[in-house]
């Protein structure tokens, strides 16, 4: 056991001198951010202010894209300001706090694709019963108990972490990171392995459960069902599905890396694919949807038109 002391900030290793190409990354990251709060706030608003829109699976699409600003928000702004800077220290409270949304929006994101991929089954395989099933009441209770759950499992994990003795304050990371937190410690972590096998299985493997069932069922319905039926099915499974593989890959290149040794991969691909899962869904989610689902674009479409012509009357 090495030398412990309370750590009041940790260092993020993972960030280089490269000079005035800085300049260019923190362009680059703030024309991403932009994207992003562009793309989900207008979705958002569009839904919101679109009465047509108020069914179930809008709901959670509203849902899915205020987590992508609540992610983005955790990230972006703090890469920006890294970027620019020369000494990439961060406050332990801050550290903390980052580590804390940005699980949680992971975790988040899992049960928001689990609760649209049971909203499909219902509404392909129970077409009759579906507003029956689906109220706006039982898809609110649906979406407020997926964020409780994700933010309370978690606590847990964390603060076990936070707990721990630590013997140094250095993560090669370019954002705060449970793993690196934990691998920090000088103290036993034996707690830290079996909280973190739980809360991956309760975060990862019960959401899967829910998404297979609801797409084994939706194949059966789809094999003995019409053509036009096929077709209904695959144009409103399309985009969800492309956002689960998505974001599933995502997290698995960020838990690869993250457990085993990536020394032989070059740093800036590491960096790549550690911000993939937390940078292209957000990015991603709006445009798989807006460019799929014709009735955003219908109502996205018309409200832009509707602002040009209140523009032009100014």
């Amino acid at each position: 056991m090495g030398n412990s002391t309370k750590f009041l900030s940790f260092v993020l290793s993972a960030y280089k001198n490269v000079g005035l190409l800085k300049y260019l990354y923190f362009a680059i990251i703030i024309v991403l951010y932009m994207a992003i709060i562009f793309a989900n706030t207008m979705l958002i608003v569009v839904i919101s202010m679109e009465r047509k829109l108020h069914q179930p699976m809008y709901l959670f699409l509203c849902s899915l894209f205020v987590n992508e600003l609540y992610g983005s928000a955790a990230l972006f702004p703090f890469l920006m300001l890294q970027v620019l800077s020369d000494t990439h220290v961060v406050p332990a409270h801050y550290c903390y706090l980052q580590i804390f949304v940005l699980y949680t929006y992971a975790v988040i994101e899992f049960w928001n694709l689990a609760a649209m991929a049971y909203d499909r089954y219902v509404c392909i395989c129970y077409p009759l019963q579906y507003h029956v099933i689906m109220t706006s009441n039982r898809v609110f209770m649906i979406i407020m108990l997926l964020w409780i759950y994700s933010f309370i499992n978690f606590i847990f994990t964390l603060y076990s972490s936070v707990i721990l003795t630590k013997c140094g304050n250095i993560m090669d990371k370019v954002y705060c990171n449970n793993y690196s937190l934990v691998k920090l410690a000088c103290s036993d972590t034996t707690v830290n392995n079996y909280y973190g096998l739980i809360g991956t299985f309760l975060s990862v493997g019960v959401p899967v459960g829910p998404i297979l069932f609801s797409y084994i069922k939706i194949l059966r319905i789809c094999l003995r069902s019409s053509k036009e039926t096929r077709q209904k099915a695959i144009s409103t499974c399309t985009p969800h599905l492309a956002s689960l593989i998505n974001f599933s890959f995502g997290c698995c290149f960020e838990i690869l890396q993250s457990r085993f040794d990536m020394t032989h991969v070059p740093a800036v691909l590491r960096i790549i694919i550690s911000l993939y899962f937390l940078v292209c869904q957000p990015l991603f989610n709006p445009v798989i949807y807006g460019l799929n689902l014709s009735t955003i674009r219908q109502h996205c479409k018309s409200s832009f038109l509707k602002k040009i012509h209140i523009l032009r009357m100014i």
